[in-house]
């Protein structure tokens, strides 16, 4: 079982007392606090007081001393609070089908009223999904009814908002999210709550077994009850937004001068198109589209694709991807764009899709058994050639679309065995990390997720920050790392049972990354030197790209690979050696940073 801390919303008054930053700051003292106390004037900053006035005075002038905290668990139930709760929700808890649907989900409201404010606010926030949340409470006539509908795995509503119906009693396997919106007084009443996520459920996480689920605790119920804090959990982009990022990363590999030709052109132009009409149709009053506004303004107008930067690929990945809203299609045809998507961007980057090409004969293969359907008899040229001669070996990227569109909505007739067919690209273009905590008795602990998202979330720690800014380690860094890494997120063991004996600033750098400006100030001699051609200058800007991402080079034969290779051998492009040693010999100084002298 596990345990999502996340900040508690109480309305209008906490919005206006406490930012955003604040309350991370704080939130442990400063929320038990309005929980247990409530809020009172007195206590409060001048600027506070301030705030408190203006939203507590009545039309006489009068003033309450007092917020209780019978109030604010029952009566300010602000709409911007319950927009962060969804959006929450939405964006961080447990999906199912590759990702496109929300997992099924209890919301546990504190009364009638709220479960309705949680249900109209909800339906602002996501107008394109009709019937995914009902409330479920004993104001219903039929409430068994609506409680059977909930229980069936293939239908709506994905998101059951109750108010003491769902408590207790109810038996539905699928359910992979809680949210707690409420006190909960009792600790007997909170684990039987807590159990409704425990149900087993085979098959449930495409294909895989559910081996966990989420709780998100607004009302600090954790705290309560002296539930243990937070480790971490990896988390799944929708596939939809996976894509936009790949569709993305593509338009950007497509601006190279090799493939200035007709088709690439006009398929590059088709791809922009598409994305900044995805982009277009996002709802501005979305509580998550509105903190990132910038980005939607600026690739929702086409000819801001025109000219894209490596840096605009990791903004859109982080900022803009994981808003981009399904489209409807068949979620077959969806995991097979993915699939082609990241086989022609494999193809751009020059890295190996071997796995990917195997899905790919999988796939086609399969549908190749039901070749008596007449829409695929259609296609049955194309097929013969995937399976039975050279095409994939000769194929590019123009041949890959054709496939991707030929194919795609054939994927549904995919015969129902127990085989399964999984996409495969990159999991940094799918996954993202969330916090999640961990029960008394989890035995669901990932060791390997705890550790990359602890590593991914502090950033800011001097120990992390200084290999993120290639700054030499010291002894006490590594101690700090070891204090970290094998004491307080799990043991030695456990790390050399996941990542072997590789040093732990590598390990930290691999995660974070170098800092792009670190990057490319390490090898400023070579990008600003004059005498350097264009080959060795792209040479170079390849490393700096790989690093970045990377952290570090640890075995030199990528270089002899694509993109590396592109324009040449290293022997080609630096026919002065004493070039390429000096370019190796910073390569060198990053990695050894990663580690102590």
């Amino acid at each position: 079982m596990k345990a999502t801390p996340c900040y508690i919303g109480i309305g209008k008054t906490v919005r206006a007392l406490i930012t955003y930053a604040k309350y991370i700051k704080n939130a442990d003292s400063h929320v038990e606090q309005l929980i247990e106390q409530g809020i009172v004037y007195d206590e409060l900053s001048e600027e506070d007081k301030e705030a408190y006035e203006a939203t507590f005075e009545d039309e006489n002038g009068e003033l309450p001393e007092k917020i209780s905290s019978s109030a604010l668990n029952s009566w300010l139930f602000n709409e911007d609070t319950i927009k962060k709760v969804l959006h929450i929700l939405m964006t961080k808890g447990i999906r199912i089908n590759y990702g496109e649907t929300l997992g099924k989900t209890i919301i546990f409201a504190k009364n009638h009223d709220h479960a309705e404010k949680i249900l109209e606010i909800f339906g602002k926030e996501y107008p394109n999904l009709p019937g995914y949340a009902k409330v479920i409470d004993n104001y219903m006539t039929y409430a068994q009814s609506a409680i059977d509908e909930f229980s069936e795995p293939n239908k709506l509503p994905q998101i059951a908002i109750s108010v003491d119906m769902l408590d207790t009693g109810i038996d539905v396997p699928e359910v992979l999210n809680l949210v707690f919106f409420k006190k909960v007084m009792s600790k007997a009443k909170f684990w039987q709550m807590i159990g409704r996520g425990t149900r087993l459920c085979p098959g449930l996480l495409d294909g895989e077994d559910k081996q966990k689920f989420y709780i998100f605790d607004f009302c600090g119920n954790f705290e309560f009850f002296r539930m243990n804090k937070g480790k971490a959990t990896a988390n799944m982009m929708a596939l939809q937004g996976a894509i936009f990022n790949l569709e993305f990363q593509i338009t950007y590999k497509l601006q190279d001068m090799e493939y200035q030709t007709e088709r690439l052109i006009a398929y590059r132009n088709a791809l922009i198109q598409h994305m900044s009409e995805k982009v277009q149709e996002l709802n501005r009053e979305n509580f998550a589209v509105r903190q990132h506004l910038k980005y939607v303004d600026l690739y929702s107008d086409q000819s801001n694709y025109q000219t894209l930067s490596y840096e605009d690929t990791l903004l859109v990945r982080e900022e803009l991807a994981p808003l981009i809203l399904p489209d409807g299609d068949e979620a077959s045809a969806v995991r097979f764009d993915a699939l082609m998507y990241g086989i022609e961007l494999a193809y751009l980057i020059g890295k190996k899709y071997g796995k990917a090409r195997s899905d790919l004969l999988k796939k086609v293969s399969a549908i190749s058994t039901v070749a008596n359907i007449p829409e695929i008899m259609v296609q049955a040229e194309l097929i013969n050639q995937i399976l039975h001669t050279d095409y994939l070996d000769r194929a590019g990227i123009n041949e890959f679309e054709h496939i991707r569109e030929s194919l795609r909505d054939l994927m549904k007739y995919l015969p129902k065995k127990k085989v399964r067919y999984d996409t495969n690209f990159e999991d940094d273009i799918l996954s993202i990390e969330w916090k999640e905590s961990e029960l008394e008795n989890d035995d669901l602990k990932n060791y390997k997720a705890k550790a990359e998202y602890y590593v991914r979330q502090h950033q800011d720690d001097l120990v992390i920050a200084k290999l993120k800014k290639n700054k030499p380690m010291t002894q006490d860094d590594i101690k700090t790392l070891e204090k970290i890494l094998w004491s307080d997120l799990g043991t030695k063991d456990e790390y050399e049972a996941e990542y072997g004996d590789k040093p732990l600033g590598e390990f930290v750098r691999e995660i974070v990354g170098l800092d792009m400006n670190v990057a490319k100030e390490a090898f400023s001699e070579y990008l600003n030197e004059a005498n350097l051609d264009s080959r060795q200058i792209y040479f170079v800007n390849q490393i700096v790209e790989y690093i970045v991402h990377n952290g570090l080079i640890k075995d030199f034969s990528v270089l002899q690979e694509p993109p590396f290779t592109d324009q040449g051998s290293v022997v080609d492009i630096f026919t002065d050696l004493n070039v390429w040693m000096g370019i190796r010999k910073v390569i060198e100084g990053i990695n050894d940073n990663a580690k102590v002298a």
